[in-house]
C-alpha cells in the first residue's frame, strides 16, 4: 500500500539519482555519486535550498533598439516597432540558461510546473512574459494562495484571459472559469444544468463581476496592472450553494483577494493542487489508494501549513511512495527535459561567447518546440496535454516526429555538431574518469547506466554493452587501452581511442528505450 511516510530504505546512489532526476534538469556523475553519500534529509534540504533571482535578460544582438542599448536589460524599458523578435529570443536564451548547468535546485523545475499550471502562452510583448514567469519563479516554492492572488492581476494575465476586457458593463468570464477549473478547483463531475459539483456557472458569473476593474497599464513606465474604479462591478455578489451561497460584498481594488480567499476556504483546492504536483512529480495514474494514502495527506499538509506548497512536496519527496520501485522509471521525459538533461549529465561545454551562446539556446528552444514543447508556447490554457490528457499522459511525448528528433538529437551530441562555428560535443572521459573503476569494463557499463537510466540494466542488456566496450576483446584489453590514455591524457592518439569507444556505447545506450524515461 502506498503511503506518504519517510522513506527508510538504504539510500543508494541509485535513490539519489532518482530524487534528482525528477527534481532537476540533469544532474553529473560526481553530483549523484555526492548525493548518494548523504542522507535523504541532506539531499532534501540542498534541493530547496534558496537562491538569489536571477539578473535580468540583456540585448546581445540588436543595435537597431532606440530604447535599450546592447549591454543593458530590456525587460523595463519602452517598446519600439522590430524589437520584439530579438527580446522574445534573448527572453527564451536567459530561460533555457538557466536550466543548463544550474546545478542540483527544484526551483526551476518548480517555475516550469506552474508555467504549465498558471498558463499564459503566446504574448506580444516579451516584457509580459518575463514579468510572468519571474513571478513563478519568485513564488515557485511559496504560498500557493498568494500566487494566485499575485497571478489574477498579472498584466500577462490580464491579457491571456481577458480580465483587461472585463468590465462591469461587459463582464468576460473568461479568468473567473479558468480561475475555478483549471487553478484552484477543478471541474467535478455534473451534478445537474450549469453545476460541475466544485462550483457552478452562477459563480463563474458573480466572480466575473467582482473580478472586473482590472487592466494591464500599457502607458508610461513601469508595466503595472492598475485598478480603474469606474470598470468595476460594486454590487455584492451572490454565490452559489456550492459556495455556502456566499456572497462578495464590494471591495473595489482589494476585492480579487476576497475572491481568492473564498475559493480557498474549499478543501478541494489543496486536493486540487496535490494531484497535480503529484502527476509533475511522480506518476499520471491516481487510483484510491494514491487518492486516500497520498493525494489526502498531502492536502492536509498543505491547508495545515497555510498553502504554503514547500512542506508537502518535501514529503512526497522524502516519502516511501517515491521511492516504490513501481514508481521510478514510469515518466516519460518531456522534451525539455530531455534535451537539456543529456547536456547536463555530461557536463557538455557551453559556448562562453554570449553571442554564439543564443544561438545554441536558441536551437534548443527550435528543436523543444518542434517535440511539441515551446516554451511560453503552451498549446492551451490547460496546458500541455501530456500532464492531463487521459489515458495517454507522458506517452503522447513520443510519436513517429519526436522520437527521431530525439535519437538525432543524442546523436549529433555524442559525434559532435557546429552552431555558428562553435563544437557541440559530449566528452565521455569527463564522466569516465570519475568512475570508481573504469578500467573495468562492468564497472564503466554500471556507472553510465546509473546516470543515463532509472535503473540497473539486465543481464542480458549487459551483455550487449560489454560487447560495445570490449569491441571484440578482452577485458584486459579495455584496462590496458583506458590506462594507457590515463596515465598519459595529454596524448591524443591514445584519448581518442577511449572516446571512440564510449561514443559507440553512448550512441547505443542513448537509443535504449530506457533513456526516455525518468
Amino acid at each position: 500500500m502506498s503511503s506518504l511516510n519517510k522513506y527508510s530504505g538504504i539510500w543508494t546512489r541509485y535513490e539519489a539519482a532518482h530524487l534528482l532526476r525528477r527534481t532537476t534538469f540533469g544532474s553529473n556523475i560526481e553530483t549523484i555519486k555526492l548525493y548518494g553519500s548523504k542522507t535523504i534529509d541532506e539531499c532534501i534540504d540542498l534541493i530547496f535550498q534558496p537562491l538569489n533571482e536571477p539578473p535580468p535578460p540583456i540585448n546581445l544582438t540588436s543595435d537597431s533598439d532606440p530604447d535599450v542599448p546592447i549591454g543593458e536589460t530590456w525587460v523595463d524599458k519602452g517598446t519600439s516597432a522590430g524589437v520584439n523578435g530579438y527580446r522574445n529570443v534573448s527572453l527564451r536564451s536567459w530561460s533555457f540558461d538557466w536550466m543548463l548547468g544550474f546545478g542540483p535546485n527544484i526551483r526551476e523545475k518548480m517555475t516550469m510546473f506552474w508555467h504549465n499550471h498558471f498558463v499564459t502562452a503566446d504574448l506580444n510583448d516579451p516584457r509580459y512574459t518575463y514579468k510572468y514567469i519571474e513571478l513563478l519563479r519568485k513564488n515557485a516554492l511559496g504560498n500557493f494562495k498568494q500566487l494566485t492572488k499575485d497571478i489574477t492581476i498579472d498584466i500577462g494575465m490580464l491579457v491571456y484571459l481577458n480580465g483587461r476586457d472585463n468590465t462591469k458593463q461587459a463582464p468576460n468570464e473568461n479568468f473567473a472559469r479558468e480561475l475555478m477549473e483549471l487553478f484552484t478547483l477543478g471541474k467535478g463531475p455534473s451534478a445537474g444544468p450549469g453545476d460541475y459539483t466544485t462550483f457552478t456557472e452562477t459563480d463563474v458569473k458573480e466572480m466575473a463581476k467582482a473580478l472586473t476593474g482590472w487592466i494591464d497599464n500599457r502607458t508610461g513606465l513601469p508595466l503595472r496592472s492598475q485598478f480603474v474604479p469606474n470598470r468595476h462591478d460594486t454590487t455584492t455578489k451572490k454565490l452559489s450553494q456550492r459556495f455556502g451561497n456566499a456572497t462578495i460584498p464590494n471591495l473595489n481594488a482589494d476585492e480579487y483577494k476576497n475572491v481568492i480567499d473564498t475559493i480557498f476556504q474549499r478543501d478541494e483546492v489543496a486536493l486540487f493542487i496535490s494531484r497535480k504536483l503529484y502527476r509533475w512529480f511522480v506518476y499520471s495514474n491516481i487510483d484510491s489508494d494514491i487518492e486516500q494514502n497520498i493525494i489526502s495527506p498531502m492536502a492536509n499538509l498543505i491547508r495545515s501549513n497555510n498553502y504554503e506548497i514547500a512542506p508537502a512536496l518535501k514529503a512526497l519527496l522524502a516519502s516511501e511512495h517515491f521511492y516504490d520501485a513501481c514508481v521510478i522509471g514510469t515518466i516519460i521525459k518531456n522534451p525539455i527535459d530531455f534535451l537539456v538533461n543529456t547536456i547536463n549529465n555530461f557536463n557538455v561545454t557551453m559556448p562562453s561567447d554570449p553571442l554564439i551562446k543564443i544561438k545554441v539556446t536558441t536551437s534548443l528552444f527550435q528543436i523543444s518546440n518542434n517535440m511539441q514543447m515551446g516554451l511560453f508556447m503552451a498549446p492551451s490554457v490547460a496546458g500541455w496535454q501530456a500532464y492531463y490528457q487521459e489515458p495517454s499522459y507522458y506517452r503522447l511525448w513520443l510519436n513517429a516526429t519526436s522520437l527521431p528528433g530525439r535519437k538525432g538529437y543524442t546523436d549529433s551530441l555524442v559525434n559532435g555538431y557546429t552552431i555558428s562555428g562553435y563544437r557541440m560535443k559530449i566528452d565521455p572521459t569527463l564522466s569516465l574518469d570519475k568512475f570508481d573503476n573504469p578500467s573495468d569494463p562492468d564497472n564503466v557499463i554500471d556507472e553510465f547506466s546509473l546516470l543515463l537510466f532509472c535503473k540497473p540494466v539486465a543481464e542480458n542488456q549487459k551483455t550487449v554493452l560489454r560487447a560495445i566496450v570490449l569491441e571484440g576483446g578482452t577485458p584486459a584489453n579495455w584496462a590496458t587501452m583506458y590506462n594507457a590514455y590515463k596515465a598519459d591524457p595529454g596524448n591524443a592518439n591514445k584519448k581518442e581511442l577511449v572516446i571512440n569507444r564510449m561514443k559507440k556505447l553512448l550512441g547505443y545506450m542513448m537509443h535504449m528505450p530506457e533513456y526516455h524515461l525518468s
